[in-house]
């Protein structure tokens, strides 16, 4: 994408894509992205925006993301340690998340948190991503399930997205072999995880290429009142570029779904 925004979103709608969610701009304006988007043919749906670039500048990064069309704003992920339930930050954490979903419900915009794994922590028999649900309303903050780390987290993903069917628009479908290793969250901590040496390293896969049941991800979708199931491929696998790893997984969903 940032090599070649405008040029990526072209493949993307040849290889089948009909919507994109942004993680980032490149320095690219809210009106060049919108004209980017409309020239391609694809529907910007949605961007993870992370809580420390929204909140110094709120109405204008929101704003941004209106003015491209995004029907919602997920935020991508936040720290265990300062953030979730069971942390001292906790309740910063609930009171930034309705600062920005209120924002959002200006622009008629919806809030989404997508999950990891870590979030399936338990506290007192809950788990965290639970904990956060019940601490604030639908109207508020809606789910993005990522089925990856729902499965790695140890959860049915299929089940997990049903359990909150009609408060999860969005769900990310994306696959993988192995479990939790030192790579693991390299977008989003440099790769510093717990790792257990005794177990596959862990490797995200285009979708129909690892361990997922995939079918019954999208027939949970379905079911659940989802707009629409996302592609998500975090790094290139498999000796193949992004886009190649793109195409495969699209090849994928369109023959079995």
């Amino acid at each position: 994408m940032e090599k070649d925004f405008a040029g990526t979103l072209k493949e993307l709608k040849k290889m089948g894509y009909d919507a994109v969610e942004f993680a980032g701009l490149f320095d690219y304006s809210a009106k060049e992205v919108k004209a980017m988007c409309e020239e391609a043919g694809l529907i910007p749906i949605s961007a993870h925006v992370g809580l420390g670039v929204i909140m110094p500048n709120v109405e204008n990064v929101i704003g941004d993301y209106a003015e491209i069309g995004c029907k919602y704003v997920a935020i991508p992920w936040a720290s265990a340690d300062t953030d979730l339930p069971g942390s001292t930050g906790y309740d910063k954490f609930l009171k930034n998340i309705k600062t920005v979903a209120d924002e959002c419900a200006k622009h008629g915009m919806k809030l989404l948190y997508h999950n990891h794994d870590f979030e399936f922590a338990k506290i007192d028999g809950k788990n965290k991503l639970d904990i956060l649900y019940a601490d604030t309303t639908p109207d508020v903050l809606q789910t993005q399930v990522d089925t990856c780390w729902a499965k790695v987290g140890g959860e049915d993903p299929a089940g997990y997205v049903l359990k909150y069917a009609g408060r999860a628009p969005l769900v990310h479908i994306k696959d993988f072999v192995g479990g939790k290793s030192a790579n693991m969250y390299e977008l989003i901590d440099g790769g510093q995880v717990k790792a257990d040496e005794n177990i596959v390293p862990f490797e995200l896969r285009p979708v129909g290429y690892g361990i997922q049941d995939v079918l019954s991800i999208f027939k949970a979708a379905e079911k659940a009142g989802a707009e629409m199931v996302i592609v998500e491929q975090d790094r290139p696998a498999l000796n193949r570029d992004s886009l190649e790893c793109a195409k495969l997984s699209i090849e994928y969903i369109k023959n079995i779904y």
